[in-house]
């Protein structure tokens, strides 16, 4: 077959700094899914795009070709609107868990699609499978029932969503390309929007333990994805939000099911609170409901009621007892002081290390596994008094995930405290269109 275009030459183009035509954009990444343009050849490619960028119509063409590849989702049979929350990732992020249903007490369908974790961030999917019979692969007819009945859903993104999405995704991984924001922008924003929400808000992580460490790279990937949102015709805004600290007081799949559930009978940590709180604001104003109360919602168990039908729904008994580790081992003060460091990226590698993440795509996970967090930064502390507890089945991985945990929890004596630097806000900007 006579192809319009030669991959050489949509390479050179962008090497060389220009442009790609919408056409070109068309072809290569249809191509690419097709087997006709190489992955040596997307390989070169990706990186002229990590070294020279794209314009926003670019961008937007580039994303929309990739929704192109792959089926796209119809939520206008629904008697509700939908919104939709995506965050980049961190470690104790735990949100999606009492936020889908929290939105949901308003009238608001939210279909959260989510995936498993990789590396030091924890993945949703592999948080609720710790629920006893609980089922994340939902069909099509499923996943509407459920949205229509309960309000929320939270489940395994089907193959048909973007498919040259989920080929270029594992090329980035291999290739150094991973942190081209216009590929990252498209491969996030092509699904959420081939998923066919009304509306998204977006959580864009800034420090250790975020994908992105850099409040100002932060900032310039949550514009181009509000700019792709909107130029898609759905409404879009983002919060980018602080990963310098774990989330929550645990980072591992049980025990952040167990605080979610703390967070939704109306108690739990405070930034996990006032985050599902934010978020929640942001996605029942763009969906229509700006008056919605959410934090009244948690309070009185509305929000829980609503969590109890989502997990039953897709096969879970929300009164099961989680899984827990077998074993467990304390990380106490080795003196008096203040804690001053307790590194967000630290603590997700000991509980990456404890089996409660993987290093590959098909690696198991352990339910009980991960880290328990018994104090935060600017707490005082006596020595002997237990920081962190570590979780796991298997006791070798102890040494490895205290390793990890070198120098990234602190003690500091308290003049050294008083000097170091006030907290970070939780939410530190939002970005909306225009």
């Amino acid at each position: 077959m006579n192809e319009p275009f030669d991959a050489v030459d949509v390479i050179v183009t962008k090497r060389d700094g220009g442009r790609l035509s919408d056409a070109q954009v068309d072809w290569v990444l249809d191509a690419y899914t097709r087997g006709v343009v190489a992955d040596e050849q997307m390989s070169a490619l990706a990186m002229a795009i990590l070294l020279n960028g794209m314009d926003r119509a670019e961008i937007a063409r580039w994303t929309a070709a990739m929704i192109a590849s792959g089926e796209r989702m119809d939520f206008s049979g629904l008697s509700r609107p939908t919104a939709d929350k995506h965050s980049t990732g961190g470690v104790g992020d735990k949100i999606t868990l009492p936020l889908a249903p929290l939105v949901a007490v308003f009238g608001v369908a939210v279909p959260q699609l989510s995936g498993r974790g990789l590396g030091h961030t924890g993945g949703t999917l592999d948080k609720l499978e710790s629920i006893p019979g609980w089922r994340a692969a939902l069909s099509n007819d499923e996943m509407m029932r459920q949205l229509e009945d309960v309000g929320a859903v939270i489940c395994a993104a089907g193959t048909g969503l973007a498919p040259a999405d989920r080929k270029l995704y594992a090329l980035r991984d291999v290739t150094g390309t991973v942190e081209a924001i216009p590929l990252i922008a498209s491969s996030i924003m092509s699904k959420k929007i081939a998923e066919g929400t009304g509306s998204l808000v977006l959580d864009v992580k800034v420090g250790s333990g975020a994908f992105m460490k850099d409040a100002e790279r932060a900032g310039e990937l949550a514009r181009t994805m509000v700019e792709l949102g909107t130029d898609a015709g759905v409404r879009t805004v983002a919060l980018l939000t602080d990963m310098a600290v774990p989330l929550g007081l645990t980072a591992g799949n049980a025990l952040e099911v167990r605080e979610s559930v703390e967070v939704l009978a109306g108690g739990g940590p405070a930034d996990v609170v006032e985050l599902t709180v934010a978020l929640a604001r942001e996605m029942l104003d763009a969906a229509g409901r700006p008056d919605a109360d959410p934090a009244a919602a948690l309070a009185d168990g509305r929000a829980m009621d609503v969590w109890r039908r989502m997990i039953a729904a897709q096969g879970g008994d929300p009164d099961a007892e989680l899984p827990v580790a077998r074993e467990r081992e304390q990380v106490v003060a080795e003196a008096d002081g203040v804690l001053t460091t307790l590194d967000a990226y630290a603590v997700g590698v000991a509980a990456w290390r404890l089996g409660a993440g993987r290093a590959r795509k098909e690696d198991p996970v352990q339910a009980g596994a991960g880290v328990e967090l018994h104090a935060r930064p600017g707490d005082r502390v006596r020595a002997g008094q237990p920081l962190l507890t570590l979780h796991t089945d298997t006791p070798e991985r102890f040494g490895r995930a205290r390793e990890a945990l070198a120098g990234g929890v602190v003690v500091s004596p308290d003049a050294a405290a008083a000097a170091s630097p006030a907290p970070r806000a939780l939410v530190l900007d939002r970005v909306a269109a225009g």
